[in-house]
């Protein structure tokens, strides 16, 4: 209303008009505690009404025009802060192990001789898979005697390397060597005889030459027909070598036969080795391997006796081949277990 008082009201911004227009307007000139809004437009003429309505009209208008302040005063967002996010590493898997060869291949078996002895003796050795291998390992010794007539490759032609894989390759028993001698001078006058060389030369190039467990807990001996006989000469004449023994359809000596029950008795309980015992029912040896049973049982010696179906022959050796291997074998699995 400031402005539109000043371009309307003000003098100098009237209209012309005449001198006695002039003298109107000065005696009715509003004092100014008369004017306002009201009483300037009852003081108004209509040209005066329409100019003052249009300053209206157009103030209103500019003010509509007027740009808004879109300024917003927002709150400050604060920006996020960059968390370095951490570097996983993976854990690496380990490379699955490539299984060794030698665990499913089978034992290896090498000709050697002790050369001082008269005659040199001969023998096979079998070597249990990865003996190559793991070079920092020991072994039990399996001695293996063959029958008259024969050499020393009986037990092998029977299978006792292949069921000793078998029993390894399945963890039915622990790795272990077996030494197969010959004795094919059995019939001859040769210098010290096979018992001599057997026990004082054999057994030492054996532990001096090949990685075993050299005491009488990890050595066993057996022996079928004159092997079983050689068995319960040395076996029982050196308890402190062998942890076990094995008499399969033994022929024993007749010259021994008085003093079997004296050598038994000799022996004290504990250092006794392991026993066992087996024979066919139709077997020429049968009367003698009962006797030597009953000196067993009459001397309390704790043993396994079987009596088994057959003769004295490869045919029932070979049949019960398995059965003898184990019974071998578990001499050692527990000793395995215990420790």
């Amino acid at each position: 209303m400031t402005v539109f008082w000043l371009l309307v009201g003000a003098p100098g911004f009237e209209p012309g008009t005449s001198c006695s227009q002039s003298k109107r307007a000065s005696r009715t000139a509003l004092r100014p505690d008369e004017m306002n809004a009201a009483s300037i437009m009852r003081r108004m003429n209509t040209r005066q009404a329409i100019l003052y309505i249009s300053c209206l009209l157009f103030l209103s208008v500019l003010s509509a025009c007027q740009p808004l302040d879109n300024t917003v005063n927002a709150q400050a967002v604060p920006s996020p802060t960059v968390t370095a996010t951490a570097t996983v590493t993976p854990t690496p898997v380990p490379a699955t192990p490539t299984p060794l060869t030698c665990l499913t291949e089978p034992g290896l078996l090498k000709q050697d001789v002790v050369q001082t002895t008269k005659p040199p003796q001969e023998f096979i050795i079998y070597l249990p898979p990865c003996y190559e291998t793991f070079t920092d390992r020991r072994y039990p010794v399996l001695y293996l005697l063959h029958g008259q007539t024969y050499t020393e490759d009986q037990w092998v032609r029977l299978g006792a390397p292949a069921a000793a894989d078998q029993l390894i390759h399945s963890d039915k028993s622990p790795p272990f060597i077996m030494v197969f001698p010959d004795d094919r001078y059995w019939n001859t006058e040769a210098g010290p005889g096979f018992g001599d060389r057997f026990i004082n030369n054999l057994i030492p190039y054996v532990d001096g030459n090949y990685r075993t467990l050299a005491d009488r807990e990890h050595r066993a001996l057996g022996g079928l027909s004159r092997g079983g006989g050689w068995t319960v000469k040395l076996g029982f004449d050196h308890p402190e070598l062998f942890g076990a023994l094995g008499l399969h359809s033994p022929a024993t000596f007749k010259e021994d036969a008085p003093y079997v029950d004296m050598i038994i008795r000799s022996i004290p309980q504990e250092n006794r080795p392991k026993l066992w015992l087996d024979v066919g029912d139709s077997d020429m040896e049968l009367g003698r391997v009962s006797q030597l049973e009953g000196i067993l049982v009459n001397n309390d010696y704790l043993h396994e006796f079987h009596r088994f179906t057959g003769d004295h022959s490869e045919v029932y050796w070979n049949a019960h081949l398995w059965t003898y291997m184990r019974w071998y074998a578990q001499v050692w699995q527990e000793d395995v277990v215990e420790q």
